[in-house]
């Protein structure tokens, strides 16, 4: 296990004071409460008060109050449950009108972690779970959000890492990855069939914010029994859609 940081636990015990019924505190106050050395009490505090963690008002006596940072971290957080939310209500949509399972991911680094999924109504369906996740090359919602990185950040992340592959399908060369990504961004869709898993293949689309950034990644996963080449066109167009109906949602809008 790795080893806590001291005086990370002390700041975080002395922001996790303002969870009880006092809405200021004193630098005694808190002292008391902690049980800590009054110089280190005041290096944490002076500290939380540079990075506007605490508010510090000055009167008959100093007191201390949560500052505007808490807030707009509280803020991001929150953001992330109401996405989490209307992710979850877009994808049973999508996933009413085609039968089939749909994810909704988002970027980090070089992986796609899944925050949404909608089973099939299949017998035969996919094994996933929400907070998965797996290498962006190797799956449509992955590579719809590469594709979606400046070329500057796309080549700082991919400097030297290797694509590992999980299939004999995989891209593993970084300039068939970029070929692949240029045609993501040309036709706002990306596919995969069995690079990710042998069985099955992806179509995915992205979420747009509304500053026009490609923030996650919608997608329809379909076991490879059920492939049909006739059937393509109309999953792109749902899940189209369904990207296009989220990022509405959340203040965004495909071009």
């Amino acid at each position: 296990m790795a080893r806590l940081v001291p005086a990370v636990q002390r700041a975080a015990d002395v922001l996790e004071l303002f969870l009880g019924p006092q809405a200021a505190l004193t630098a005694a106050e808190i002292i008391e409460r902690l049980g800590l050395p009054r110089s280190t009490t005041h290096e944490l505090l002076t500290t939380l008060v540079e990075r506007h963690y605490l508010d510090r008002r000055t009167g008959e006596e100093t007191t201390y109050r949560l500052g505007p940072r808490l807030l707009e971290l509280g803020s991001r957080y929150q953001q992330r449950l109401e996405f989490a939310t209307e992710a979850d209500k877009v994808a049973r949509q999508v996933a009413a009108q085609c039968q089939e399972t749909v994810h909704v991911g988002t970027l980090d680094e070089l992986d796609v972690v899944y925050i949404s999924k909608i089973d099939s109504t299949h017998s035969v369906r996919l094994i996933s779970e929400v907070g998965s996740r797996l290498p962006a090359h190797c799956t449509a919602v992955g590579k719809v959000l590469l594709a979606g990185l400046p070329d500057a950040e796309l080549t700082n992340r991919l400097r030297g890492r290797k694509l590992a592959p999980l299939t004999e399908h995989s891209v593993t060369s970084r300039s068939a990855l970029r070929d692949q990504l240029a045609e993501v961004r040309r036709t706002g869709v990306a596919h995969e069939r069995s690079e990710s898993n042998p069985d099955a293949g992806c179509v995915a689309a992205p979420v747009v914010d509304a500053m026009g950034h490609w923030v996650a990644g919608m997608s329809i996963s379909i076991p490879t029994s059920r492939h049909s080449d006739d059937a393509w066109p109309r999953w792109e167009q749902l899940v189209r859609d369904g990207a296009a109906e989220l990022s509405r949602r959340l203040g965004g809008r495909l071009s």
